[in-house]
């Protein structure tokens, strides 16, 4: 049970970072503040950091990881790509981010209840993504 939770947080918490740093690097081109670029620049920084954690105890487990869902994929290119070019603000980009953190949040700790027998380098893992979720939501309230 432990090894099967574990790979099953990691999978979910695989598909989510993905997400994240997807969303992040497209929604950086269109900020237009230099301090808010550079939050963004350095929590892809952090996402990445934690990625590739990840990615090393899914290689531990023989286990490629997990693919965004398609249809969050799509949804994600068409409100970066379509919408904030059309909105073409910081608040904008503020407000989608904000939101794809809330959400990421929520998942994650959804997840985290659920594989309660997940080992704890995994939902120590997890818990980073978490923090580094509300942090980027907290430090660009700024510009919402």
């Amino acid at each position: 049970m432990i090894e099967q939770d574990t790979i099953r947080l990691l999978r979910e918490c695989d598909a989510g970072i993905k997400m994240g740093i997807s969303s992040i690097r497209d929604s950086v081109k269109y900020v237009k503040n230099d301090e808010f670029r550079r939050i963004l620049e350095r929590s892809l920084e952090q996402h990445e950091l934690i990625a590739a954690d990840m990615q090393e105890l899914l290689a531990v487990y023989h286990d490629d990881g997990k693919e965004p869902a398609a249809m969050a994929k799509g949804m994600e290119w068409f409100k970066t790509n379509i919408t904030l070019a059309v909105e073409d603000s910081d608040a904008a980009v503020a407000d989608f981010i904000t939101e794809g953190c809330h959400m990421g949040v929520k998942s994650l700790a959804r997840y985290l209840n659920q594989y309660k027998a997940a080992d704890e380098k995994s939902k120590d893992i997890t818990k980073r993504l978490i923090r580094e979720e509300d942090e980027l939501a907290v430090d660009i309230r700024l510009y919402l």
